[in-house]
């Protein structure tokens, strides 16, 4: 897609002697950056005239390298259509087909699970926008930007818990993987009833995991000989799987006579009964992408212009509502066709044809799965890895501690059913990004008023306007662990570890993302008096 071509370009280039050239400027009284919105001669931010000190801009693929200096006006190239097909690529693959045949077998109907895919997605766009609005303006990737909320240190904390549901995603992607090279296995090997017997202990098949592991192996052999061949593939994965979506839509409608009768059944829930299930469906779907509104900035950094990058992500409640669709109404379809329901995409492509369309078939989802995965789960825990510590950590160092946290995931657990998906999987880590989230919008909107001091945001000096408590802002800390404490109860008593809780933390639950946003964004406003922040700056 055009999207990776600029990419490949933006992030092939070399920013440090850029970035030491702004630092040294700074040193003679640079002017402040331009706000993204307009904002009164009061708020002004005073850049600090003394020369500050660098912190590390990493992570590095070389000496004279940096992915997360400040993105020169030339290579912000990235248009409204490039980020769509970022889009397109992200929302095309299997656990979005999943994500409305899950609400299905909670017991919605076909309409209400597109409705309520679509509707929490209209949510997260709003999150997009403005997560994306500041990185825009300033060619900010995601840590140097959560510096201005939780200090130059404290920053690493944010990325750390970001990173850590990649690494539980990554391990999801590559458990899909694994499943489409069990596909492509010789039938007798696959009916072998030693090798299909979970271990005890692990919960999983031999089978099922040696092609787990030899699909991880396969991505983690990319990423190690570099991210230009990923950027090169990526933009030949989302024609792919929209072509194979498309073609296996038309096959279910003319196979079936239509597309059969789960679309037309009504509801099994009513009233009260839809409410219960509907609010921790919408706050799963949330949850979804709720780790790239997050680190979105390291994509909108590149964007030409703030309409670009609004256009260009506002197709997102239209592609996952499209795509969803073509989930269950293609799974709708498979009754009629096989006499039973065939949920999986992976399982349907195996039976669909002969060997030569099965393996296209499952090379297109894989060759999907390993972009998507690599892109949206290797990039931003390896770097979370080398911006913390950029002494220990290169790259690819990070991207194999990435891979292994996947394995610890157990992700076959995670996907074991439609309730450990959506109710322990998708609410647990919402109450991680949430609080996340509520800090980040509240200090760059309601506190500092959209201001930004960009050189101060690589400045380790304690005078620096970001440096706050030894390079913590206890504020932003607080205000997490606020957001994050209501949601717990819950969280205990959803896996095993609580009997019981009172009906207020059940809700809590069920609403992790909201609660957790909004308590941690008002908890941090109020930490901060509303314009604390902007007073510290003005009189440094």
């Amino acid at each position: 897609m055009a999207m990776s071509m600029a990419m490949s370009k933006a992030l092939a280039a070399r920013h440090a002697i850029h970035l030491q050239h702004r630092l040294v400027a700074s040193s003679s009284q640079a002017a402040p950056r331009l706000p993204l919105l307009p904002r009164r001669p009061s708020l002004a931010v005073t850049v600090a005239s003394p020369p500050r000190r660098l912190l590390p801009a990493s992570p590095r693929s070389s000496s004279s390298e940096s992915d997360l200096s400040p993105t020169p006006q030339s290579e912000r190239t990235m248009t409204a259509w490039d980020l769509a097909s970022l889009w397109v690529g992200l929302v095309v693959g299997v656990p979005s087909y999943y994500l409305a045949g899950s609400l299905v077998d909670l017991g919605m109907s076909a309409l209400q699970g597109v409705a309520t895919v679509a509707f929490a997605n209209l949510i997260v766009l709003l999150t997009l926008v403005l997560t994306a609005a500041p990185a825009v303006t300033h060619g900010l990737p995601f840590p140097v930007l959560a510096r201005a909320a939780f200090g130059v240190r404290g920053a690493n904390v944010p990325a750390l818990i970001r990173a850590l549901v990649g690494c539980g995603w990554f391990g999801i992607e590559s458990w899909i993987g694994g499943r489409a090279i069990f596909q492509l296995l010789p039938s007798r090997l696959k009916s072998y009833q030693p090798l299909l017997a979970p271990v005890p202990g692990l919960g999983a098949a031999p089978l099922e995991f040696a092609c787990f592991l030899a699909f991880w192996a396969a991505q983690l052999d990319i990423i190690m000989r570099g991210m230009e061949g990923i950027r090169k593939l990526e933009k030949f994965s989302a024609p792919v799987l929209i072509v194979l979506t498309s073609a296996l839509l038309a096959w279910a409608y003319t196979s079936a006579g239509g597309f059969g009768r789960i679309l037309s059944l009504p509801p099994r829930l009513t009233g009260a009964e839809f409410w219960k299930v509907f609010f921790p469906s919408l706050t799963a779907n949330i949850s979804f992408w709720a780790t790239v509104a997050i680190n979105i900035p390291d994509f909108a950094r590149y964007a030409r212009s703030q309409a670009d990058q609004v256009l260009g992500q506002a197709g997102l409640p239209v592609f996952m509502g499209m795509f969803t669709f073509a989930g269950l109404a293609i799974t709708s379809a498979t009754e009629a066709i096989f006499g039973h329901v065939i949920s999986d995409p992976i399982e349907l492509l195996g039976r669909i044809g002969g060997p030569a369309t099965t393996f296209l078939a499952i090379f297109g989802i894989g060759l999907a799965t390993i972009t998507t995965n690599i892109a949206a789960n290797v990039v931003a825990p390896a770097n979370a890895l080398v911006s913390m510590s950029p002494r220990r950590f290169t790259f690819a160092k990070g991207a194999l501690v990435t891979a292994l946290l996947g394995i610890a995931f157990q992700p076959w657990r995670l996907l074991s059913s439609s309730e450990s998906f959506v109710y322990t999987w998708l609410l647990g880590y919402s109450a991680l990004m949430g609080p996340i989230g509520g800090v980040i919008l509240a200090d760059h909107y309601v506190v500092r008023r959209t201001a930004l001091d960009v050189d101060a945001l690589y400045s380790e000096d304690s005078g620096s306007p970001y440096y706050f408590q030894s390079g913590f802002n206890v504020a932003a800390m607080a205000a997490m662990a606020a957001g994050v404490a209501p949601i717990v109860p819950g969280f205990l008593q959803k896996v095993g570890v609580l009997p019981s809780v009172s009906k207020a933390f059940v809700t809590a639950y069920n609403n992790a993302w909201f609660v957790s946003f909004f308590v941690a964004g008002a908890v941090y406003s109020l930490l901060c008096g509303w314009r604390g922040v902007q007073g510290k700056q003005h009189s440094n």
